[in-house]
């Protein structure tokens, strides 16, 4: 990676996100990508800064940079106020995360699949953002079933429709998504979409893709569905969990036992679950709490079901 190409690019986007140094330090950070698989900066060395900085500016930005007498420096315009950084070199600072238990129930319905949408979409996005060499080489194959329509945001969306940012031509698959799929159909021996998946191949419109998407979510494909579930989990699981300090980590292996508790009964009961965590990010500070979800499997007669029970700190 090329550091002042990606300064480039955030400001081309209009992207401006600084975090100051908590206590007296010369390094400023500009957050490049953000998501449950990676926090990503640009750092400023040595910097200072001078001018008024607007934490909450939302509007148009404009930048220029210069050299002179041993130093960049970088004038940003927000608007009005006007942000200038001197520094003498621009590094990276990449954090990876296993992010193959990581769940977010905002769009109701098929959880199970929204939550593989969600997270081979922040694969894809650390992928085409930072690099292969970020990515274990599952994740750069299992990253190309973004484009794959009846599994990505046309059908299973994990997030609400403000927040989808769409492709071009979302409904035409890639090569190298029927690709992928077509391995994991016949590793779980899976006739019926092996099938289909042929059909699909010849003719790629969204009619047979949702009837793809309509057959993922049918208990006769389920092991299509768990095979891919657990090669994610694989692929990320060397990467490490965040950490927020010996106290909040207490608190929160404190619920992590209670909702296992719960898990344990559940099985006694004949129940199967899923542990799942949704918790802020580790070094830019957000206001998302820590919490832990049971994905409950229910029984349908001819579709998967899921019942969804929440535990956090802050009911504790």
């Amino acid at each position: 990676m090329d550091a002042f190409v990606m300064l480039q690019e955030l400001l081309e986007q209009e992207q401006f996100e600084l975090i100051f140094p908590e206590k007296n330090g010369q390094n400023i950070r500009l957050v490049y990508l953000m998501n449950d698989a990676v926090e990503s900066f640009l750092v400023f060395h040595n910097a200072r800064m001078t001018g008024e900085y607007r934490a909450d500016y939302k509007g148009k930005i404009s930048a220029s940079m210069s050299f002179e007498d041993s130093e960049y420096i970088l004038v940003v315009r927000q608007g009005e106020s006007v942000v200038t950084i001197f520094f003498e070199d621009l590094l990276t600072d990449v954090h990876l995360y296993d992010y193959g238990e990581i769940g977010h129930f905002w769009v109701k319905e098929y959880e199970y699949l929204r939550q593989l949408e969600y997270r081979l979409a922040i694969m894809r996005d650390k992928y085409d953002y930072l690099g292969e060499e970020y990515c274990t080489s599952e994740e750069q194959k299992l990253a190309m079933l973004v484009d794959f329509p009846p599994l990505n945001y046309c059908c299973y969306p994990a997030v609400p429709e403000q927040y989808i940012v769409p492709r071009i031509e979302p409904w035409v698959p890639t090569e190298e998504a029927i690709a992928v799929m077509e391995e994991l159909v016949v590793e779980a021996d899976d006739k019926g979409l092996q099938k289909i998946l042929k059909i699909y191949r010849k003719h790629p419109n969204p009619h047979i893709a949702k009837k793809i998407a309509a057959m993922l979510h049918r208990n006769a494909h389920a092991e299509v569905v768990d095979l891919l579930n657990e090669r994610l989990k694989k692929a990320v699981s060397g990467y490490r969990k965040r950490s927020y300090g010996e106290e909040m980590d207490a608190q929160c292996l404190k619920l992590l036992l209670k909702v296992k508790n719960r898990q344990q009964k559940l099985q006694k009961e004949g129940k199967e679950s899923v542990v799942l965590r949704e918790e802020p990010f580790e070094i830019a500070k957000d206001s998302i709490g820590y919490q832990i979800h049971l994905m409950i499997w229910e029984k349908g007669i001819l579709n998967r079901k899921v019942r969804i029970e929440s535990y956090s700190l802050e009911k504790e």
